[in-house]
C-alpha cells in the first residue's frame, strides 16, 4: 500500500513538479496559487534547482521561454488576470516548439474579479488565448491525487512533443486539501538535441526563432504546427465516463464541476433517474469522438460549468446539435450544489414526459 501525504492542490502540483524533473520555475503571486509559488521556492532550492520570483507575469513568461529553449523542464503558474498578461509569451512559446507546463488555477472574472474558484477561462486555454494558429495541451485534474499525476504527465508531453502543456485547475482544487501519492509518479526522460546548449560535441549553435519574414516559410511552419496538433487530436485524447451506457441523460462536467455532477448523478440514480458522467480530461484536443459515443444512446446532455457557457460549445459540436445540450452555470466565484444539477435533472426528465 502507497505511502499518502495530505496536502493541498497546490502543494501537490509542485512536489509533482519536482519528481517529474522540473528544476526551473518562474512566476509571481496572485491568489488563489499563491501556495505554489511559495512551495516551490522553499522546494526547489533543496534539489539545487532555481526560483525566482519575476517582476510581473510577463517578465515570468518570457524566462520561461529562455529557460525552455535552454533545454531545462521548467514551469510557470497563475491565476486568471495573470495567465492573461503572458498569453503573447505562450504565443511565442509555441511558436518555437518549447517544452514548458504552464499552471492556471483559475478564479472568478472578468477583471480582477475575486479569489473564488471559476472556470471562465476555457476559451482561453482551449482556443489560443494568444494571437496566432496554436494550441496548448490542456489537461484538466478533479483531485488532489490528479493534480499531481497529470502535473508528471504534462511535463512527459510538454518534451514528447515540444509544446507548452497548461495545467487548468481552478480555486477550489488548488485549496482543498486531500491525501495524496506520489509513489508511481515518473518522469520520462527525453534528449534535446535542438536545445540552444550544453548539447555533446555541436560546433554550431542551435537558434529558436518566431520570425518569419517570408510568408512562403512561415506557411510551413503552421503547417507543420497543424500537422503536430493532428497527432495530437489522434494520440492524446483523455476522459473518464461513469454509467453511460444506459443513461437516458449524459452530464458533462470537467474539474471541481465534475465532482458536484458524480454527486448529483448518484442522486438521480437512487431517484430512479438513469443519469451518467462524461468527464474530459484533456480539454484540448477535446474528446469528441468518445464523448458523442457515449451519449449516442441518451435523450439528452446537461453541461456543468463554472461559467456563463463555454465548454458547452465544444460539447455541441462534438455531437454535432444530434440532441439537446442544457446548460447549468455558475459565475463570479459561486460554485453549484449536487442539489441544484439534480433538480435541473429532474426538470428535463419531467419535461421530456410531457411534465408528468
Amino acid at each position: 500500500m502507497s505511502e499518502k501525504v495530505l496536502m493541498k492542490g497546490n502543494e501537490a502540483i509542485g512536489e509533482a513538479a519536482v519528481i517529474a524533473g522540473c528544476r526551473h520555475y518562474f512566476g509571481y503571486p496572485i491568489t488563489p496559487q499563491s501556495e505554489l509559488i511559495e512551495y516551490m521556492a522553499k522546494r526547489l532550492p533543496q534539489v539545487n534547482g532555481v526560483f525566482l520570483q519575476a517582476e510581473s507575469e510577463i517578465a515570468a513568461i518570457n524566462m520561461v521561454y529562455g529557460a525552455a529553449g535552454a533545454g531545462a523542464r521548467v514551469m510557470t503558474s497563475s491565476s486568471s488576470p495573470g495567465v492573461s498578461l503572458k498569453q503573447e509569451g505562450i504565443s511565442y512559446i509555441a511558436a518555437g516548439e518549447l517544452p514548458c507546463v504552464i499552471v492556471n488555477i483559475m478564479r472568478g472574472g472578468p477583471g480582477l474579479g475575486g479569489i473564488q474558484p471559476g472556470q471562465a477561462d476555457y476559451f482561453q486555454a482551449t482556443k489560443g488565448g494568444g494571437h496566432g494558429d496554436y494550441h496548448c495541451i490542456v489537461v484538466a485534474p478533479n483531485s488532489v491525487q490528479e493534480m499531481a499525476e497529470l502535473t508528471v504527465s504534462a511535463f512527459n508531453l510538454a518534451d514528447q512533443y515540444r509544446n507548452p502543456v497548461m495545467i487548468l485547475g481552478d480555486g477550489a482544487l488548488g485549496q482543498m486539501m486531500e491525501p495524496v501519492s506520489f509513489e508511481d509518479l515518473r518522469l520520462i526522460p527525453v534528449d534535446k538535441p535542438w536545445a540552444t546548449m550544453g548539447i555533446g560535441d555541436r560546433v554550431s549553435p542551435n537558434r529558436i526563432n518566431t520570425l518569419y519574414l517570408k510568408p512562403e516559410t512561415l506557411e510551413q511552419v503552421n503547417n507543420a504546427l497543424q500537422a503536430k496538433y493532428a497527432m495530437l487530436q489522434e494520440r492524446e485524447v483523455r476522459w473518464e465516463e461513469t454509467s453511460t451506457d444506459d443513461a437516458e441523460l449524459v452530464l458533462v462536467a470537467y474539474g471541481i464541476s465534475s465532482r458536484i455532477a458524480y454527486s448529483a448523478m448518484e442522486m438521480a440514480r437512487e431517484n430512479g433517474y438513469k443519469v451518467g458522467l462524461f468527464r474530459p480530461i484533456t480539454l484540448w484536443p477535446f474528446p469528441k469522438a468518445a464523448l458523442a459515443k457515449a451519449v449516442s444512446n441518451a435523450a439528452d446532455v446537461l453541461t456543468v460549468e463554472l461559467s456563463a457557457g463555454q465548454m458547452v460549445e465544444d460539447v455541441n459540436l462534438a455531437i454535432r446539435c444530434s440532441k439537446p445540450v442544457h446548460f447549468l452555470g455558475r459565475t463570479g466565484g459561486m460554485m453549484m450544489s449536487p442539489q441544484d444539477i439534480y433538480e435541473r435533472i429532474v426538470e428535463i426528465f419531467k419535461a421530456n414526459k410531457g411534465g408528468k
